[in-house]
């Protein structure tokens, strides 16, 4: 084998290793594969056998963060407000939305999956999952939730 072959061969090798390895992953990413997942029993301040996932950042931090949160059927979030926006994605189940003072089934917007809202800041709002549901919540933390009153 002439010396000319024997580069051509190395470099083929080494091509198909570094293709078979595929592209390096950037600093930063976050990739988050379903078997990775690991829910935990969310904060008290939501309802009773909510759970929770954070997938970026962290809620109770300074900076951008993105949670999951499996919420049972029939729960319900009283008269409430965030102090920043909450960006809210609807994976599954059925949930309606109200705004203001007062809970009030008849004003309530309802939101199945696929749906988005986004509650601006200090907005009064109440929450009810209909059906076991399933959302993404992402915003800036830290994320705090106020009952009405407090």
């Amino acid at each position: 084998m002439a010396f000319r072959d024997l580069v051509v061969l190395v470099a083929l090798l080494a091509t198909s290793v570094a293709w078979a390895q595929g592209p390096a992953i950037p600093p930063g990413t976050i990739q988050m594969p379903t078997e990775r997942h690991s829910w935990v029993d969310a904060p008290p301040s939501l309802p009773p056998g909510t759970k929770m996932l954070v997938l970026e950042g962290h809620p109770k931090q300074e900076g951008m963060f993105t949670m999951r949160l499996r919420v049972p059927a029939d729960s319900r979030l009283d008269v409430h407000w965030h102090p920043r926006d909450e960006r809210v994605t609807i994976l599954s189940g059925l949930v309606r939305v109200g705004f203001g003072e007062v809970w009030d089934e008849g004003t309530m917007a309802s939101f199945g999956p696929g749906s988005f809202y986004l509650n601006p800041p200090e907005s009064l709002h109440y929450v009810w999952c209909v059906e076991d549901s399933e959302l993404q919540l992402t915003g800036m933390g830290p994320w705090e939730v106020h009952f009405q009153g407090e």
